[in-house]
């Protein structure tokens, strides 16, 4: 298995080439329930397998999501780069109320993880959106302003526009964007990883299995957030199977895993792409993140990627990323 660290951008860390998303870990995960033990099984098996990039959101489970991060992380705080998302407003039914990336917001959202996460600073801050009454110089200046003060380390953006990252950039170095991006979600490639490209800055990609779907898995619990999403739900999702079964066949023609396929071909289109591509992967267990990190020993030529978006191609999967009000919102589709 390689483990050849990847540079975050021109301005970033050196990370190992998979990273650990914990949105879905411990309660209030937002694909129904998850025992806290498996979560911090987890991030500890990956903080021994050398994984170094672990993401959190503040809003992730009302805070609690921190909590469990700081407690799989104490002790080890040393081995671990945490990237850290906020501005999600959510009310006491854990209703979304809006999003705030004012300075004054920004500033407080992070003393508050400092907190529950039990650290003196984070690795890399980021608004989980645009915020669309803020200019992001104005974001980004605060996180600056907490780079100085020794409370942050990088600043990194999430589902913004190439026009919007270049802005960001003038302001203060940017060390990667995250960003959806799968083999039925290739929407940056037109526009946003071309720019990624030219500023020197990294992406790591979110949902490279499609939050399950490119695997078979269906939404079942009813606090499974994913029920509500179009490409699991009604026709599409029932015509999204098709992909699901063109992907397996491929894999098995391979000998591998979808997951570990579906990972490998989004690693491979960060070399094509001049950009240091890092997936976050959503792993709840010890087994699913040993499946994940497997990946990295699959090497994809480039009639193997041909094969495989001719197998699956983003153009048939039915059905938005995210329901049509989140989409609006998205920086990132404009």
């Amino acid at each position: 298995m390689t483990n050849r660290q990847l540079e975050l951008g021109a301005n970033g860390p050196d990370v190992f080439p998979i990273a650990l998303g914990c949105m879905g870990m411990g309660a209030g995960s937002w694909y129904g329930t998850a025992d806290d033990a498996d979560g911090i099984a987890t991030i500890q098996a990956a903080i021994d397998r050398g994984v170094n990039l672990v993401d959190t959101g503040d809003f992730y489970g009302m805070g609690r999501n921190e909590l469990l991060v700081g407690k799989a992380i104490h002790g080890r705080r040393d081995k671990v780069l945490l990237s850290v998302k906020y501005g999600l407003l959510r009310g006491p039914d854990g209703a979304v109320l809006g999003f705030d990336a004012s300075p004054a917001a920004t500033k407080s959202a992070l003393a508050y993880s400092l907190s529950r996460l039990g650290v003196d600073h984070v690795d890399i801050y980021r608004p989980a959106r645009l915020d669309p009454r803020v200019p992001i110089e104005d974001t980004v200046g605060a996180i600056a302003d907490m780079i100085k003060a020794g409370h942050v380390r990088y600043i990194g953006l999430s589902e913004v526009s190439a026009e919007t990252v270049r802005r960001a950039a003038k302001v203060h170095p940017i060390c990667d964007l995250q960003l959806e991006y799968s083999l039925i979600s290739r929407g940056p490639e037109a526009s946003i990883l071309p720019a990624l490209a030219e500023l020197g800055i990294a992406m790591t990609a979110y949902g490279v299995l499609s939050r399950g779907l490119l695997t078979g898995s269906k939404p079942t619990a009813a606090n499974d957030h994913r029920a509500h999403m179009p490409r699991f739900a009604g026709a599409s999702g029932e015509k999204n199977q098709a992909l699901v079964a063109a992907l397996a066949h491929v894999a098995a023609s391979k000998g591998v895993t979808p997951a570990q396929l579906a990972i490998a071909w989004v690693r491979t289109k960060g070399a094509a792409q001049r950009v240091a591509i890092v997936p976050t992967i959503g792993a709840r267990t010890p087994a699913q993140l040993a499946d994940a990190l497997s990946s990295l020993d699959v090497a994809l030529t480039d009639s193997d990627v041909a094969e495989l978006e001719a197998a699956v191609p983003a153009s048939q999967v039915a059905g938005t990323r995210y329901p049509a009000p989140m989409m609006a919102q998205l920086d990132s589709e404009r």
